[in-house]
């Protein structure tokens, strides 16, 4: 009958994850059609052994299981099974504490592993033993897939916490129920056909909460802060394609949630908690829990981390199980690792995929390596690796952070209550995040989102700038935008997903994916990315490749390779970051709030997860011999990161309100001792006077060796290392900022701003610096640089009147001086007027306006483990006045000029001869050189040496230096125009100009010596 052959796949699943269960009780409700089972108790070690979570379980249980099998409509009703409150509580397991314990009693673990895996083999036999010679076994075959392809799942009330220290993370789920649909994804009973090899499922989550609490030293909660998410609700789809009928796992698997709506929450006691779950997660993904660090992917045997083991002289504890002969293990004495432990993240969620999606193998699924992680090698060299997606996709976002503060009640008695207030609300839309796999040597993730902007709320420490009672507009309250609308750019974000109605999955059609690097980076560049998203996009791609072929998908069958094979497999990891054109608008608004969080963040006392190594004895070091060093040389894997910003615009306004006393001690790392903030009344302060930068482009590439540490410590042991190696024992960094300027600004009490002047006219320039890794290895060569900085500037030009050097001035002030709790910064009327003019209205006496450029500036510095240098080269320098000349055009007067021809100085035509270069290959105006011991005890082995070469330099001290210098705003209450000096008031008045030369007729040099 068919309740010999549904029956029992139940209850192997029932049996294996729930402890003290009678077989022949749920054998008898099972056939009833109806099991209701209460109280019941996980099998914690089962989960871990099967899940192979970073995580231990502390508890976990059941209130009630109910199945409803309906046994007269098998074939067209799915089976339900529903569970009603369960609840999970988890930890982090101690990873220095397992590598004792798995030193100790590792071969107890695995006897008891093996043992539970041998008392489970003729179960599982014998539960598939059962025939029935009335049914054809290709029917039998067909029903229990179909039985399982529909089987339907609601969790009723799922409680997850994970606690940490003094974090405890708690989800709550109402409702979460998984089940079949059709092609249009509604619910239906649903199979897999010969013409469409497809199943689909849908998980609809209502209600989902997530708080985030500390709990003191006794573990009791005792303020409980607002949740980070409240009754939350999502879907996500699922879309399994299979080659053929007979296939046990899908060759494609896509995992899409979407959420229309997510506002999260996050006070300042959050912060740190946030921000700890964070670098959890960072360091799960690269596996840095414990005194061990691995790369992106670690069940991956890595051709150089093979040699640079072979060279550093340390065995392989695993012996001839390849599959972690990649765990380089560089410290003496030799620790041993659980595997389980040694995954990285991706393995971790790589292995648990088939899992998801698997049918009952009978008996291959337990055997396995020693350390029962790994599937038998000929069965995983049957399997192929699916190509998974993963994809988050969410509507509209909102993160709103708060302050707290303690309550009391009315009542003496009563408890205290946690108050908070919103201070900052970040809004972003279309936001996307997907991941695609294929097996271990393909990874891709990809985030963006359309756009997103910033806004104040309420008031700050005490100053009430954005209450209900303050007339100030919205557009006041928003200091950053970014993108573009989600109604003009469409749905991009959705492109390709399970929820778009274009995407092929939904056309009947079976969908391609990219897993080859180079056209991958072909089709996913910047500008695709922009015109996707329009605010950020980023790329993240990790793959290994070989030069006679692509890796393939089964980890299996590189393990059992040998290591001599791996010269030829290539690792490559890409972070590539785009954000689109932004405005960030810094007033005392949202600097003291930026800052205020930033004190948040750093009020914390966690230990990092990376514990660093112990350092390694010279002795344990051996020299590599020629082939491997020939072999390191082809190809050394790297991780390149590339950051872009497009049309970035910062406005910088004069300082309304000034607190930063109060906060940049704390972020600095000392403690303030100011007292508690009155709050005070704010005035907004109009006209505004702000400085705007403006910049066409930024990028930022850094390069670091992705197993710095092993490839460092084989270089340092040459005795010439080639150049090629010594490159990439640096992290490098190379920043260019294009189209760089700058100028004043003013915000009138309308909300609009008057015409920018400009002080900084569009430049570009450069900067390049590199970093050794590990220095330790290399303090007996003190030749190697340890650090080396270049800056390179083609030109630079500076311009501006002196009263526009006065309003810089005063917003620098405003900045700077630490007034108590509001300054009273009031700005001069004239001074604004004279800065900012009319357009079209011309001055009755126009400023004159100094103008300074340099050309071809060169700065260079060096370090090594005893001295440091720095050299530098300046091609030209010119400071001029523009002042107003006879009939009212301007005139031009130079005031400092080099390198300038001083031979002809005492003649009167060099007065009006041109003194610019002859050529562009004239000597530089300025080079110097500076050499220093780092420390002084080395003085007798390294002296400190100047030299310095200067070419000729003209300086005119001309009377409208003084004029401009003399400037001083006054209030325009008479006809008369502000005059300092009289014979001064008027350029014409005077018939010879005071001309110092002050030159250098030869150039000349010094040379210095301490």
């Amino acid at each position: 009958m068919l309740e010999s052959y549904v029956t029992p796949i139940l209850m192997s699943y029932v049996n294996r994850y729930i402890k003290n269960l009678k077989p022949s009780d749920l054998q008898l409700s099972l056939w009833g059609g109806d099991v209701v089972l209460s109280k019941l108790e996980l099998k914690l070690d089962v989960l871990e052994q099967e899940l192979k979570l970073p995580f231990s379980f502390l508890s976990g249980h059941i209130h009630e299981l109910r199945i409803h099998v309906p046994w007269t409509k098998l074939g067209s009703e799915p089976v339900v099974i529903t569970i009603n409150t369960m609840e999970c509580i988890l930890k982090l397991k101690d990873g220095v504490q397992e590598d004792h314990e798995s030193s100790g009693s590792s071969s107890t673990n695995r006897s008891t592993i093996e043992s539970a895996k041998s008392a489970m083999k003729p179960r599982r036999i014998q539960q598939t033993a059962p025939s029935d010679p009335d049914l054809p076994p290709g029917y039998v075959q067909s029903l229990i897939r179909r039985v399982v392809n529909n089987v339907n799942i609601v969790i009723n009330n799922l409680i997850l916490k994970y606690v940490e220290d003094d974090i405890v993370l708690s989800v709550n789920i109402t409702s979460a129920e998984c089940y079949t649909v059709d092609e249009f994804w509604d619910r239906a009973f649903m199979d897999i056909s010969a013409n469409d090899l497809v199943l689909r499922k849908v998980i609809n989550f209502s209600d989902c909460t997530v708080c985030l609490d500390k709990r003191n030293a006794s573990g009791k909660i005792e303020f409980y802060q607002d949740p980070l998410l409240y009754k939350c609700s999502f879907r996500t789809r699922l879309h399994f394609t299979y080659d053929n009928l007979n296939s046990k796992m899908p060759s494609v698997i896509k995992i899409h949630t979407l959420v229309e709506s997510l506002k999260l929450s996050i006070t300042d006691q959050q912060l740190p908690m946030f921000i700890r779950i964070m670098q959890l997660g960072i360091a799960l993904y690269y596996g840095e829990l414990g005194n061990f660090k691995e790369g992106e992917n670690e069940d991956l045997v890595c051709h150089t981390k093979d040699i640079l083991g072979n060279i550093s002289g340390v065995e392989d504890e695993t012996g001839s199980d390849m599959q972690y002969s990649n765990q380089y293990i560089n410290q003496e004495p030799y620790i041993h690792q659980d595997d389980d432990q040694q995954q990285g993240w991706v393995s971790w969620a790589w292995s648990f995929v088939p899992a998801i999606v698997s049918y009952d193998d009978g008996e291959d699924d337990y055997t396995g390596t020693e350390g029962g992680t790994t599937l038998h090698q000929h069965k995983s060299q049957a399997l192929k690796d699916p190509i998974v997606s993963i994809g988050f996709y969410c509507t509209k976002a909102t993160v709103t952070f708060k302050l707290t503060e303690m309550q009391a009640e009315s009542s003496y008695y009563s408890p205290q209550k946690v108050k908070s207030k919103e201070v900052i609300c970040w809004e972003q839309e279309g936001t996307t995040v997907e991941a695609l796999m294929m097996g271990e040597p393909f990874f891709d993730c990809q985030i963006g989102f359309v756009g997103c902007q910033a806004m104040c709320l309420k008031g700050i420490m005490g100053i009430k700038d954005f209450e209900e009672n303050v007339n100030r507009s919205d557009t006041e309250a928003y200091f950053f935008s970014c993108g573009e609308n989600l109604s003009s750019k469409g749905m991009t974000y959705l492109t390709n997903s399970l929820f778009d109605y274009r995407s092929p999955e939904n056309n009947g059609i079976r969908a391609e994916f990219i897993l080859d690097a180079a056209h991958h980076k072909e089709t996913y560049s910047e500008i695709a990315g922009m015109q996707r998203f329009g605010a950020f996009y980023m790329d993240y791609l990790y793959t290994v490749e070989s030069t006679s072929g692509k890796v393939s998908g089964n980890q299996q069958d590189l393990s059992s390779s040998k290591s001599e094979d791996f010269v030829n497999v290539q690792e490559m990891s890409t972070k590539s970051l785009i954000v689109g054109p932004l405005d960030l608008r810094l007033d005392s608004s949202a600097v003291h709030r930026i800052m205020k969080m930033i004190v948040c963040a750093v009020e914390h006392e966690y230990e990092p997860y990376n514990k660093p190594k112990l350092d390694i004895a010279e002795g344990n070091r051996t020299m590599p011999n020629l082939e491997e060093i020939a072999s390191l040389e082809e190809y050394i894997p790297t991780r390149l990161t590339s950051f872009t910003i497009l049309k970035c615009t910062i406005t910088i306004y004069m300082a309304e309100f000034n607190l930063l006393g109060h906060l940049l001690p704390i972020i600095m790392g000392q403690k303030s001792s100011s007292g508690l903030l009155n709050a005070t009344s704010f005035q907004p302060l109009r006209p505004l006077p702000a400085i705007r930068i403006l910049m066409d482009k930024i990028n930022l590439e850094h390069s670091v060796p992705m197993y710095a540490e092993q490839l460092v410590q084989t270089v340092s042991s040459l005795s010439q290392p080639p150049d090629n190696l010594l490159h990439y024992c640096y992290a490098h960094c190379y920043l260019k900022i294009f189209g760089f300027q700058a100028g004043l600004t003013s915000l009138d009490v309308r909300g609009s701003y008057c015409l920018p002047t400009p002080i900084i006219p569009s430049f570009s320039t450069a900067i390049y610096g590199k970093q050794l890794k590990f220095p330790k290895y290399w303090t007996k060569r003190s030749h190697v640089p340890v650090t080396e900085c270049i800056f390179e500037l083609p030109n630079l030009t500076v311009q501006a009147t002196r009263a526009q050097t006065l309003l810089l001035q005063t917003i620098y002030q405003s900045w700077s001086h630490h007034v108590g709790n509001v300054s009273s910064a009031v700005v001069n009327e004239v001074l604004v007027n004279e800065v900012f003019q009319t357009l079209g209205v011309k001055s009755k006496n126009p400023m004159p306006t100094l103008e300074g450029s340099v050309q071809n500036v060169e700065l260079k510095y060096c370090s090594t483990s005893l001295v440091k240098c720095a050299s530098g080269t300046v091609g030209s320098i010119k400071i001029c006045a523009k002042a107003p000349g006879d009939g009212g055009k301007e005139k031009l007067i130079p005031l400092i000029q080099g390198p300038s021809d001083t031979r002809d100085l005492h003649s009167s035509k060099w007065l009006n001869e041109s003194r610019k270069p002859e050529s562009l290959l004239a000597p530089d105006m300025v080079a110097f050189t500076i050499q220093s011991p780092q420390y002084m005890d080395y003085c007798h082995n390294s002296g400190a040496v100047l030299l310095a070469s200067v070419q000729g330099l003209a300086i005119n001290i001309d009377p409208v230096l003084y004029t401009w210098l003399m400037y001083q705003p006054q209030k325009r209450s008479s006809r008369n125009i502000q005059q300092v000096v009289p014979v001064f008031s008027s350029y014409g008045s005077i018939s010879r100009p005071l001309l110092v030369f002050i030159a250098v007729s030869q150039p000349f040099l010094f040379l210095l010596f301490f």
